[in-house]
């Protein structure tokens, strides 16, 4: 079934880069029903969310394709838990095409869960509704802490019955992204050693996330990626997220943060903090993600050598240099995202040192991170002692010593209130699983605003129960 295009997808993807994707004609399915429309992100997109009312069950289901769109599954390669995998791609997932927002900027509309492609290495090709909440949920999250991130703007049930962890109800996600090229997307064209088309890959990279940048070929690709990457991975780790799976095609060009199937938010403070069942050894643990970030960026600078310079050490020199350049931004930017939640005033040499003894004492005190930093921000402001463990009490002295008689910019602006707290959202996913959807749109008005304090909503502020018991999130793939 064919419907007229509404919604103007473009496709530049398809037109500029063949042989990194496989067209689809997808099966759909006999009893799609839109569940959830992001309707703020819609109109922000210029797309008519009434038109998606009526609409939206059948084309972000993949039940029906828009007149004169190509659906695709991209092509990318891969190091996962360190290790190369030349073949991955969408093996669940469709892209339907590009939507160009009011401002000029391009979005990709994509669809996971949509049904089986080329790439699915004999899977289903199918989500389960708990995993298409909880990427809506954990991704608009992100967007309301200020993080890049992708966004979701629809969830469609499908009528069919998944069974992964538990047997849930079948969904397709919508996931709206700056474009879905990635770190595995160069390494695919560097492993076939074409180099005319990881050449092309390269420029539209760059002109559609790096315009300034256009002219400066894969030394300018890999800086800015080294540059919005380290940047991210402060972000992260200024709100205690864990993304989970930090395999090189999950590190988008973009710099958003991408992919959120066993990411979770740390309660209390760990270095070590890992979520995700299958991550046995610890790899993607929290502490560890800016140590990946940059093993990541050197894959991408290996991806793209033989386009850095003509002469091999030259180029593994101007590699070398992104690197380095990407671990002082990503400490810098992470130091001063710090000093904003403890509202230091300027920049002191010992500001490093003062941080890492207030994490140390969280470390040992087992504190929740989150609530940590606002309840030293609530102490300053009611000129009272904080509810703090003493490990943490001991430490104040040298903050107080540090602000001085400066007072403290409002550090409640940058230390959320409100994460997508791991019970929660659990909660949230058996209440839809049984069919009530009203914890799910509950939490997300929650967290649409997580840095002001809401009546009636302290519940969603607190840590797990002890209950609750140690948590493991899953890909659900």
């Amino acid at each position: 079934m064919s419907i007229d295009n509404a919604l103007g997808l473009e496709h530049t993807y398809a037109a500029a880069l063949e042989g990194l994707y496989a067209p689809i004609d997808p099966a759909g399915f006999p009893q799609p029903a839109l569940l959830l429309l992001n309707r703020p992100l819609a109109t922000a997109l210029g797309l008519d969310p009434a038109w998606l009312e009526a609409h939206g069950a059948a084309v972000l289901s993949g039940s029906a394709v828009l007149e004169g769109t190509r659906p695709l599954a991209q092509a990318y390669a891969g190091h996962q838990f360190g290790h190369f995998n030349p073949r991955l791609g969408d093996g669940r997932a469709l892209l339907i095409g590009e939507v160009v927002d009011p401002a000029g900027h391009r979005f990709d509309l994509h669809l996971k869960g949509a049904g089986t492609t080329p790439f699915s290495r004999q899977g289903d090709g199918r989500a389960a509704l708990d995993s298409a909440l909880r990427e809506y949920i954990v991704s608009e999250a992100m967007h309301a802490l200020g993080i890049p991130t992708t966004r979701s703007l629809a969830v469609v049930t499908t009528g069919e019955t998944i069974l992964r962890q538990r047997a849930a109800p079948g969904a397709v996600l919508t996931r709206v992204a700056a474009s879905h090229l990635r770190i595995g997307t160069l390494e695919l064209f560097a492993s076939l050693d074409d180099r005319d088309a990881l050449q092309r890959l390269v420029q539209y990279s760059l002109q559609r996330h790096y315009p300034e940048r256009a002219h400066g070929g894969a030394v300018a690709l890999l800086e800015a990626v080294a540059s919005a990457q380290a940047r991210l991975i402060a972000r992260w780790m200024a709100v205690g997220f864990v993304h989970g799976v930090m395999n090189t095609d999950n590190v988008a060009l973009s710099g958003e943060t991408i992919d959120f199937g066993p990411c979770a938010f740390m309660d209390a403070y760990d270095p070590d903090t890992v979520f995700s069942q299958i991550d046995q050894q610890g790899r993607y643990r929290f502490g560890h993600q800016p140590g990946i970030g940059a093993w990541n960026m050197a894959r991408m600078a290996e991806a793209l050598l033989e386009l850095l310079a003509d002469d091999r050490q030259a180029a593994i020199e101007l590699g070398q240099a992104t690197l380095d350049r990407f671990q002082s931004e990503l400490r810098a930017t992470w130091l001063d995202l710090m000093r904003a939640k403890l509202g230091l005033p300027g920049a002191e040499d010992d500001d490093g040192a003062l941080i890492q003894a207030l994490l140390d004492a969280m470390a040992r005190a087992r504190a929740d991170y989150t609530l940590t930093f606002r309840r030293l921000a609530d102490g300053l402001e009611h000129e009272t002692q904080p509810d703090l463990h003493p490990e943490i009490r001991a430490w104040l002295p040298r903050w107080r010593a540090r602000l001085g008689a400066s007072a403290p910019k409002q550090m409640n602006q940058v230390n959320p209130l409100y994460i997508p707290r791991n019970h929660k959202v659990e909660e949230a996913l058996s209440a839809a699983l049984a069919g009530d959807l009203g914890p799910t749109t509950r939490l997300l008005e929650v967290l649409a605003r997580p840095f002001e304090a809401q009546p009636g909503c302290e519940a969603y502020a607190e840590p797990a129960p002890e209950s609750f018991g140690c948590y493991q999130t899953h890909c659900n793939t």
